[in-house]
């Protein structure tokens, strides 16, 4: 559905073309807009998103798909996150919300009609004027043109948004200009670069107070008394208040609140409450592991296969809390007067955060107004449906009476909770004579990411929640087996957990890649061979693979062209919808690691933007090499052991291997770009490491092997 408008003197297009899940959740005479697309007088052309801008291009992107319709100047292209404000919305989550490498995809009709509208209704104004028909006029530039009359965007918005809107044709992939070819500057870059980007955390105005709470070191504690005489007599604290989450302390600088918290003293209450262990954890979930549990996928009778396999392969593996330790931490600005609440935070899900807290506070949505700043990284952490740290701020907010910015700091991000879950994995498979799968039993246990969200009945439903699983459920490998079961086991604690940057297939690509590499092992055929055998019929998942380990020079002794000490290992995995294969080298020595290089290629149908998918699978690649390498939150009687990044540790850049990436591109469904490249790299480096030394990985990270 389209709208268009005049709006001080220019064109104002509003546009909304649900997807399935979203139009089934409005009703039939529903409309509310979902971006817009404005042509100011001065050419001026803006671009209002919804979805969120984190570090994954589609401030790029996204504004590619209306111009390769529209026909203009790049260079006039100004783009912002839209504005959370007015009556309810209408659209469903999956509209609202950014996430699950879903944005290109979701959207690609979406903004290209809308470009394709504004250029037609603009060629209708154009000869409107000169009193031509329109298939006289050409477009290019930002200009149309007739003849030797040359009629800027700008001077005929006003005209074109009188019209009425269009039904258009689209342009065919051989018409294409920029979609799937060189990129244009990224439209982000320049105010990153000389700072007049506005981050959450920049967010300033007269009167504003920062705010830093002091939680409970142990998770699910309460507070049972406080002391905050020391704390007020830090200069620039200003007040001090108990919120439900714990104790604020609001002064004029995030110096003077970190100093006052530091100066707080605060008794806990813990009784009563179960403190998680990680030990402990790892010895219930293996326990669970052998018990029956809900059944995702099934097929014949795995029980009575183990008696026709030529031989059982048995093992187990587990994975721990990774916190998500995006650059910039988390921070919410708030500000409340009489029936009025305005907020400035970077978030994923921004309308269902506004709904969240107009009902806490028991206002109408409309009296709520979110405004959506630039995000310095997430990886899923700011897209938590508990709204943790956007209520901490409303409540200190109201508690203090004051606007306030609240902060957390490095310590509270590592500590703060909402992390991808502990997860244990136990898998059973029967081979043949010539060592391939005939039989697989997998049971995976951990907390669930969607029982009691929105997403449930769509993720989550009956409390079988498919994202745990997601990698496992639906392998090509398994579906194959004429006898298989994937059973999940989900567990509870009082540790708040979220979706991670590639959601279930942080720790299924890894089991599931490590299992096939060593039954290649077992029946002494190349791994890659081995791989290309039981993916027959799976053309993405052989484009990928193929391409990878030629690009890295496989051969079937996988040692051919190495260096003196360097090994090799490969995975391949399908994430989102794309299919993404890496081949890993490194040198092993005296206890020492090295990653040299990183061969990729990704199998994701039509790359809009090659320079963006790129630079995602790059993103992955070293997102993923941190955890597998050194990522751990280990709790220890319900407190966090580690604080910061000297005892969680990053990729450093000295640490970063050589990155190539090729893009495979097919005539299939279009896949997601920046999640899956995470999913791969942990299995190709462990079964390198396994090259390297004859040690399997069965628990990450990887140095905690060593």
């Amino acid at each position: 559905m389209q709208t268009a408008a005049l709006a001080t003197g220019g064109l104002l297009l509003s546009f909304f073309v649900p997807s399935k899940s979203a139009a089934a959740a409005l009703p039939a005479s529903a409309f509310s807009p979902n971006a817009l697309l404005r042509i100011d007088p001065d050419d001026t052309i803006r671009i209002v998103l919804n979805k969120v801008e984190m570090g994954q291009g589609i401030w790029t992107t996204l504004a590619m798909l209306i111009a390769e319709e529209l026909d203009c100047d790049w260079a006039r292209i100004r783009v912002e996150h839209r504005v959370i404000e007015g009556p309810h919305l209408d659209e469903s989550m999956w509209v609202l919300s950014t996430g699950g490498s879903d944005t290109v995809k979701s959207e690609f009709d979406c903004y290209r009609t809308t470009g394709a509208i504004a250029r037609t209704m603009l060629v209708q104004a154009a000869a409107q004027r000169l009193g031509i028909a329109p298939d006289q006029c050409t477009t290019a530039g930002g200009y149309v043109q007739a003849g030797t009359t040359r009629l800027s965007y700008g001077s005929l918005a006003a005209d074109a948004a009188r019209l009425p809107v269009p039904d258009v044709k689209l342009r065919s992939p051989n018409e294409w200009k920029l979609i799937g070819g060189n990129p244009p500057q990224k439209l982000d870059v320049p105010d990153k670069v000389n700072g007049k980007a506005r981050y959450g955390i920049d967010i300033q105005f007269p009167g504003l107070l920062t705010a830093v709470l002091e939680r409970c070191p142990v998770f699910g504690g309460k507070v049972k008394s406080y002391d905050a005489s020391a704390a007020l007599r830090i200069p620039g604290v200003r007040k001090v208040v108990q919120v439900p989450e714990g104790i604020a302390i609001v002064a004029e600088h995030s110096w003077a609140a970190i100093q006052g918290r530091k100066a707080l003293h605060v008794e806990w209450d813990t009784q009563g409450r179960s403190n998680p262990d990680t030990a402990q954890l790892f010895a219930q979930y293996r326990e669970a592991a052998g018990q029956p549990g809900k059944v995702a996928q099934s097929k014949g009778n795995v029980a009575n296969a183990w008696q026709q396999a030529r031989s059982l392969y048995e093992e187990e593996f587990c994975f721990p809390f990774l916190a998500h330790a995006p650059m910039e931490t988390l921070n919410c600005t708030v500000k409340l007067s009489a029936g009025k609440c305005e907020i400035w935070t970077a978030t994923q899900s921004n309308a269902l955060h506004r709904q969240e807290v107009a009902k806490s506070l028991g206002f109408k949505d409309e009296q709520v107004t979110l405004y959506a700043p630039a995000m310095g990284g997430s990886f899923g952490r700011r897209g938590s449906f508990g709204n943790d740290w956007v209520m901490e701020a409303v409540h200190i907010a109201r508690a203090s009476g004051e606007a306030v910015k609240l902060m957390w700091t490095r310590e509270d991000d590592i500590r703060g909770g909402y992390y991808r879950p502990v997860y244990w994995h136990k898998v059973k498979v029967g081979t043949d004579a010539a060592g391939l799968p005939v039989a697989w039993q997998h049971d995976v246990v951990g907390q669930s990411l969607f029982v009691n969200t929105v997403l449930e009945k769509d993720i989550a439903p009956n409390g079988l929640d498919y994202s745990t699983i997601d990698g496992v459920n639906g392998s090509p490998y398994i579906a194959r087996c004429p006898d298989h079961s994937v059973r999940l086991h989900t567990t509870a604690n009082n540790v708040a957990v979220l979706a991670w940057r590639s959601v279930g297939n942080t720790h299924t690509a890894f089991v599931m890649e490590t299992v096939i590499d060593e039954l290649a092992f077992l029946a002494r055929t190349d791994v890659v061979e081995y791989r290309k055998k039981l993916l027959a019929g799976h053309p993405r998942h052989l484009a990928a693979l193929t391409t990878a380990a030629e690009k890295a020079g496989w051969d079937h002794t996988s040692f051919k062209g190495l260096p003196a000490g360097h090994f090799r290992g490969v995975a391949v995995h399908e994430a989102m919808g794309s299919v993404v294969a890496q081949v890993v080298e490194i040198s092993y020595s005296n206890r020492y690691l090295k990653v040299h290089r990183v061969v990729c290629a990704i199998a994701c149908g039509l790359a809009v933007n090659p320079d963006g998918v790129k630079a995602q699978m790059e993103s992955g690649i070293i997102y993923g090499l941190t955890a597998a390498l050194f990522g751990e939150i280990a709790i220890e009687n319900g407190a966090v052991r580690q604080s910061n990044f000297h005892d969680y540790r990053i990729l450093r850049m000295d640490e970063a291997p050589a990155i190539e990436v090729d893009i495979v591109e097919d005539d299939g469904k279009m896949g997601g770009a920046g999640e899956p490249g995470v999913a791969p790299i942990a299995p190709a480096l462990a079964n390198a490491f396994f090259a390297a030394t004859g040690k399997r990985v069965r628990k990450l990270p990887l140095l905690s092997n060593i």
